[in-house]
């Protein structure tokens, strides 16, 4: 076989492999995070829970209403939010207002006590 046949060959079969792994490559932005796997919110009772990318709640159905948080989320001290479009609105117990908490990002709580939360269907909550 000459060089310009056999270069010919591998790059047909190169590319064909290519084409194979684009097609089932996963989508890159659906992907878990700090152990909170897609399509999720998941909270993290502590800081160690973070770290250790246990989270020790996940909530993930769109609602109507505020669910509250059970022991395992309520008062957590960080959440994250692994949805890529959908936002979620977090209750405290001692703020009035609620926030939202947007697609792919993380929250750190401090001293306010997380104790409702509703995921929408929107980025930006509203």
């Amino acid at each position: 076989m000459n060089a310009k046949r056999k270069f010919l060959s591998v790059s047909t079969a190169a590319a064909a492999l290519l084409g194979a792994a684009l097609a089932t490559a996963p989508d890159a932005s659906a992907r878990s995070q700090h152990g909170c796997k897609f399509p999720r919110v998941c909270f993290y009772k502590t800081g160690a829970d973070f770290d250790a990318n246990q989270p020790t709640a996940s909530y993930k159905d769109l609602t109507s209403s505020f669910q509250a948080l059970g022991p395992r989320a309520r008062g957590s001290h960080k959440a994250v939010n692994t949805r890529n479009d959908d936002g979620a609105i977090i209750k405290f117990a001692n703020r009035p207002a609620g926030v939202c908490m947007r697609p792919n990002t993380v929250w750190t709580f401090g001293a306010n006590v997380a104790t409702h939360i509703r995921i929408v269907d929107s980025p930006t909550c509203a």
